[in-house]
C-alpha cells in the first residue's frame, strides 16, 4: 500500500480538531527534511486540472517513515523479531526468543502461549508453510526445534487475515529462513555454557550405544529380528501362541545391560555447540544466484532433582497421598542443517529451501516413594532415548508483472519421534534387606519395554494474487485472492513388552540382584522369566490420522479516504479430520470407528488502520476464526508422558472450537526502531478443548473434553527507546542505550452453568453435567493474568561491544483441571533474568566476537502445584539452576 501526500486544505476538512495537534508534532521534523519532503510533494507526476493559486498550499507528507516496513504494509496487529533483536537477546532458539514478545509466554520451553492461549490455539509455519509436529501430545511444532542462528526474522500475527488458514486463536508464528546473501560469508562459531544443578554434579546415565554422542543410535536399540518376525504372524507374543523355546529366544534377543543399567556420573560435563554457516551469490548475467548452508551441532546436558506428588481431598481436606524424590538426567544431542539456493532476476524470484533438524534426547529417571496405589514404597527406574526430527523442502516464487503480483509456494514437510527400549522397572521396598528389590508379587514389582514411533507429513501448495489499482497519485486499493491446501497425515504405533515370573514367587536372592543380571539370558527362560506382549488392544496400540484443509479467500485492502486504510476478507474453509484406530495384532478384533470432524466455514475478517499523525496510527479490527482438537487429543490412546509423568488418553468425541476475536491498538513510532503501543483485545471461545486429570479404576490419568465456553480479555503497553549516553567520559559516552518493556494483563473465565453438557471419554460420549468437570468462573489452561519483559542494554560500536539485562515474568497459570472437587493444577513460572554480552575485537589482524550469556540469574525453580481445600500438594518441582555460557566466533 502507498502512504500518502494531500493538500493540506484535504487534511483540514477531513479531520481538522484530531489532525491539529499530529501537524503541529509533525512541525518538530528539521528544516532540511521538511524542505525535501515539500519538494517530492510539489513534483509533478501527472496532468492535473488547474487549481486557483490563491488556495493552493503546500502537501503535508505522512510517510509513516520510522514505521517498520513489515508492519506498515500490513493491516493486522503483529511483533516482529528483526535480525538484530535476535542477536541482542541472545537466546539459542525460537521458543526463547518468543518468550520477550509482548503477550507471549513458554510452556514447558518448547511451546508458545499467545495472550494467555494454549498452543493449540497458535500456528508455526516456516517461510509461510505449515509444518507438522514430532510431539506425541500436539498437533503444533515445538518452537525449541529451531535454532535463532538459522533465521533472518520471526513474524507474530496476532489479529486473523484471511489469507491465513481458519485455525487460528492466539496468533501466527511466521519463521523465516535465512536468504540469499547481499555478501559472500563463511562464520564458524563455537560455545560452551555450565549449569550450577547439573555440570559437575551428580547425575545419572546409562551405556546405551557407541554413537550416542552424535545423537544416532548404532543399531543397539533396534527392534531385534526375533521380535520383528514374531509380530509379523499377527499374534500377540505370548505363551499359547508360541512354543516356550520360541518365547525364550525372543525374550533373550532383547537389549539388556546396555540399556538397563543406571549408572550415577559424579560429574556432568560441560555442554558445547559447533557451528559453520556460509554463503554467496554469483552475477549470471540476466539474474543472480546465491547460495546459502548452516550446519551445526550441540550437547548438553540437565539434570532434574526434584519432587512428585499425587493429591486427594480426604476429610474435606487436600492431600498428598503419593509422595516421590526423582533425579532425572537429559542428554540433548541436537544438529540442524539448512541449505538454501534463491534465483532473483528482478522481477521474478525463486528460492528453494531445505531444513533438517534432528534433537536426540538420551535419559535416565529415579524416583523413590510411597505410592499410595500400591499401599507400600516404590522405587522407579526408566531408561529412554527419543529421537526428533524435521525435514522441509519448500520452494517459492514471487513474480511482479505491471499492477500484477503472482506468489506460490510448495512444501513437503516430514516430522518424525522415534522412542526405541523405553525401559522401565517398579521396585518395592523390603524392610528385611533395608533396600530395594524386585517383587512381582501383589501390588508388587514389575517392567516394559516399549517401542512407540510418530510419523508426521504435510504437503502443501498455495496461490496468491494481487492487483494494485490506483485511485490517486497518493493512493490505492489492492485486490487480493487466493487458494491454499494442505494434507496432514499423521500414524502413531506403540509395541509394549514386559517379562513375567513364569513361576512366582522369585527366589529370593534373585529378587535382589541388579536390573542387568535380573535380565540376563540366563534368567529368559520358562523356569524364571518369559516374554509376554501387554500392546494395547481395540485400538490403544497405534492410529491413523489425516486432516484435509482446502481454503479459499477474497480480500480487499484500500486507503478508503486519506490516511485511512481499511481491509476486509472472508475466508472458506472446508476441513475434514479423521483418527482411526487400529490392530496392530491381527488376529484380534478390530477396534470400534471413531467418529470424524468435519465443518464447513465462512471466517471473515476486517481491519481499519488510522495513520492520523505523522508515525501514529490506530488498528482496529474483527475476525472468526476456529480451532480444531488436535490428533492425540482425539485418539483413544495410552500415552505416558515423560515430563509430566503423566498418562493421556484421547476423547474422539471432541468438536471444534469457533472463536470471536475483537482487537483495538494504538501505536506510535517516534523513531526508526523506536515505539509506544497499547492495544485491548476481547475473544469469545465456544466449546474450547480443556485438559481435565480424572481418577478412574485405582488409576490417575489425564484427558480432554469440550467445555461449553470462554472468554478472554485484556489489554497490551509496549516501549521500546534508544538514547545517548547520558554519561560523560572514555568508557561511557560513545555507548548508545535500549530500554525496552512490554506488559500484558489478561483475564479469561471458562463458563459452566446448569444445563450446561459435556462429553467426556468416560461417559462414551453420553452427555454429563459440565457443572461435574468445570468450575464455572475458572480461568482457561496457560493463562496468567500478568505478562512482563523489560530490556536495559546499551552498544557501543567504536568498541564493538554490548551489553543486555533481560527480565521475563509470568504469573501463575492452570496446567491442567485437577478431579472433581480438587483445585486445579497450577504452574508458577516466576521471574526470569538473564544477562547477555558481546564483544569484537582482533587477533593477527582477524576479528573475532566474543559470546557471554547467564541465564535464571534468579534461580528460579520450574513449580507446578495444587492449592486449596486447607491443604497444599506439589504436583512437580525441580530446580532449573543458573547457567553460563561462552561462545567465540569469527567470520573469513
Amino acid at each position: 500500500m502507498k502512504f500518502n501526500s494531500l493538500s493540506l486544505r484535504a487534511l483540514l476538512i477531513a479531520s481538522t480538531a484530531i489532525l491539529a495537534p499530529a501537524f503541529a508534532f509533525a512541525q518538530t521534523e528539521t528544516e532540511a527534511e521538511t524542505e525535501t519532503e515539500t519538494e517530492a510533494a510539489e513534483a509533478p507526476t501527472e496532468a492535473a486540472p488547474a487549481v486557483d493559486e490563491d488556495f493552493r498550499l503546500n502537501e503535508v507528507v505522512v510517510l509513516g517513515r520510522y514505521i517498520p516496513e513489515v508492519l506498515r504494509s500490513t493491516s493486522e496487529v503483529a511483533a516482529y523479531l528483526a535480525p538484530e533483536d535476535l542477536a541482542r537477546q541472545g537466546d539459542s532458539d525460537a521458543a526463547n526468543a518468543l518468550a520477550r514478545v509482548t503477550g507471549l509466554s513458554i510452556a514447558e520451553g518448547r511451546f508458545v502461549y499467545v495472550r494467555g492461549l494454549g498452543e493449540r490455539y497458535s500456528a508455526a509455519r516456516l517461510n509461510g508453510s505449515p509444518l507438522p509436529s514430532p510431539e506425541p501430545l500436539q498437533r503444533v511444532v515445538p518452537l525449541d526445534l529451531f535454532p535463532t542462528k538459522i533465521l533472518e526474522n520471526v513474524l507474530v500475527q496476532k489479529t486473523y487475515s484471511v489469507e491465513f488458514p481458519g485455525e487460528f486463536g492466539g496468533g501466527i508464528i511466521d519463521l523465516r529462513t535465512l536468504n540469499v546473501p547481499a555478501e559472500p560469508f563463511l562464520e564458524v562459531s563455537v560455545g560452551g555454557s555450565y549449569n550450577t544443578e547439573t555440570t559437575g554434579k551428580d547425575g545419572l546415565t546409562y551405556f546405551g550405544s557407541d554413537t550416542d554422542v552424535i545423537g544416532f543410535d548404532d543399531g543397539t536399540r533396534k527392534i531385534p529380528v526375533a521380535v520383528r518376525r514374531a509380530m509379523s504372524s499377527g499374534l500377540r507374543i505370548q505363551s499359547g501362541n508360541f512354543a516356550d523355546q520360541d518365547l525364550q529366544a525372543i525374550g533373550q534377543s532383547f537389549t539388556n545391560a546396555e540399556l538397563n543399567l543406571i549408572q550415577t556420573n559424579d560429574s556432568i560435563p560441560l555442554n558445547g555447540s559447533y557451528e559453520v554457516s556460509g554463503g554467496t551469490s554469483f552475477d549470471l548475467g540476466g539474474f543472480d544466484l546465491g547460495l546459502i548452508g548452516v550446519l551445526g551441532y550441540s550437547n548438553g546436558w540437565r539434570t532434574k532433582n526434584g519432587r512428585l506428588e499425587v493429591g486427594e481431598i480426604n476429610g474435606g481436606q487436600l492431600q498428598a497421598t503419593s509422595t516421590f524424590d526423582y533425579v532425572s538426567t537429559d542428554q540433548n544431542i541436537g544438529w540442524d542443517v539448512l541449505f538454501g539456493l534463491g534465483l532473483d532476476a528482478g522481477d521474478d524470484k525463486i528460492d528453494w529451501t531445505n531444513l533438517y533438524i534432528r534433537k536426540t534426547t538420551k535419559q535416565a529417571f529415579v524416583r523413590e516413594g510411597f505410592d499410595d496405589l500400591a499401599l507400600r514404597d516404590v522405587r522407579d527406574d526408566r531408561t529412554a532415548w527419543y529421537e526428533r526430527e524435521l525435514y522441509s523442502s519448500q520452494l517459492n516464487g514471487r513474480h511482479f508483472r505491471g499492477n500484477w503480483t503472482f506468489d506460490w509456494r510448495t512444501a513437503l514437510s516430514q516430522t518424525k519421534r522415534d522412542a526405541p527400549y523405553e525401559r522401565a522397572i517398579r521396585y518395592v521396598f523390603d524392610p528385611l534387606v533395608n533396600n530395594y528389590v524386585y517383587n512381582p508379587a501383589g501390588s508388587g514389582s514389575n517392567n516394559s519395554i516399549s517401542f512407540s514411533y510418530i510419523d508426521d507429513k504435510i504437503v502443501s501448495g498455495a496461490l496468491d494474487v494481487k492487483y494494485t489499482q490506483p485511485l490517486s497519485t497518493a493512493r490505492d486499493i489492492e485486490y487480493s485472492a487466493g487458494i491454499e491446501g494442505y494434507e496432514n497425515n499423521r500414524t502413531a504405533q506403540t509395541r509394549v513388552f514386559g517379562f513375567i515370573a513364569a513361576n512366582p514367587p522369585l527366589d529370593f536372592r534373585l529378587t535382589q540382584q541388579r536390573a542387568d543380571f535380573l535380565f540376563a539370558n540366563f534368567n529368559i527362560n520358562p523356569d524364571v522369566f518369559e516374554i509376554r506382549e501387554t500392546t494395547g488392544s481395540a485400538g490403544a496400540g497405534a492410529f491413523d490420522a489425516d486432516l484435509n484443509v482446502f481454503g479459499a479467500y477474497a480480500k480487499v485492502d484500500a486507503e478508503v479516504i486519506p490516511l485511512v486504510r481499511a481491509a476486509l476478507g472472508v475466508r472458506y474453509e472446508n476441513a475434514a479430520q479423521s483418527v482411526t484406530p487400529l490392530s496392530l495384532i491381527s488376529s484380534e478384533a478390530d477396534p470400534a470407528p471413531v467418529p470424524g470432524v468435519k465443518n464447513n466455514y465462512l471466517l471473515p475478517a476486517a481491519t481499519l488502520t488510522w495513520n492520523f499523525a505523522e508515525d501514529q496510527q490506530l488498528r482496529l479490527g474483527a475476525s472468526q476464526s476456529i480451532g480444531r482438537p488436535q490428533f492425540r487429543e482425539l485418539a483413544p490412546q495410552q500415552y505416558f508422558d515423560p515430563d509430566s509423568s503423566r498418562i493421556f488418553i484421547g476423547n474422539p468425541f471432541l468438536t471444534d472450537t469457533e472463536i470471536l476475536n475483537l482487537d483495538a491498538r494504538y501505536e506510535l513510532y517516534f523513531d526508526r526502531g523506536q515505539t509506544v503501543s497499547a492495544g485491548v483485545f476481547y475473544k469469545d471461545l465456544e466449546k474450547p478443548v480443556e485438559s481435565v486429570v480424572v481418577t478412574q479404576s485405582a488409576s490417575v490419568f489425564q484427558t480432554y473434553l469440550n467445555a461449553p465456553r470462554a472468554i478472554l480479555y485484556g489489554a497490551e503497553l509496549e516501549f521500546k527507546r534508544v538514547f545517548d549516553s547520558p554519561f560523560s567520559g572514555a568508557m561511557m559516552e560513545n555507548k548508545e542505550f535500549l530500554v525496552q518493556a512490554n506488559y500484558t494483563y489478561s483475564k479469561s473465565e471458562v463458563q459452566a452453568s446448569a444445563g450446561d453438557e459435556v462429553f467426556p471419554l468416560q461417559s462414551n460420549g453420553q452427555p454429563r453435567p459440565a457443572t461435574d468437570f468445570v468450575v464455572d468462573g475458572s480461568r482457561l489452561q496457560g493463562q496468567s493474568e500478568h505478562l512482563a519483559n523489560f530490556q536495559l542494554g546499551w552498544q557501543d560500536d567504536n568498541a564493538r561491544s554490548q551489553a543486555t539485562l533481560l527480565a521475563t515474568y509470568a504469573s501463575e497459570r492452570t496446567s491442567a483441571r485437577a478431579p472433581a472437587g480438587q483445585p486445579d493444577f497450577v504452574q508458577d513460572p516466576g521471574i526470569n533474568l538473564d544477562l547477555v554480552f558481546k564483544k569484537g575485537f582482533d587477533v593477527r589482524g582477524r576479528e573475532f566476537t566474543f559470546d557471554f550469556k547467564a541465564q535464571n540469574l534468579l534461580n528460579e525453580d520450574f513449580d507446578e502445584f495444587q492449592s486449596g481445600n486447607d491443604g497444599f500438594v506439589q504436583v512437580n518441582q525441580y530446580d532449573l539452576g543458573t547457567s553460563v555460557s561462552l561462545g567465540l566466533s569469527t567470520e573469513f
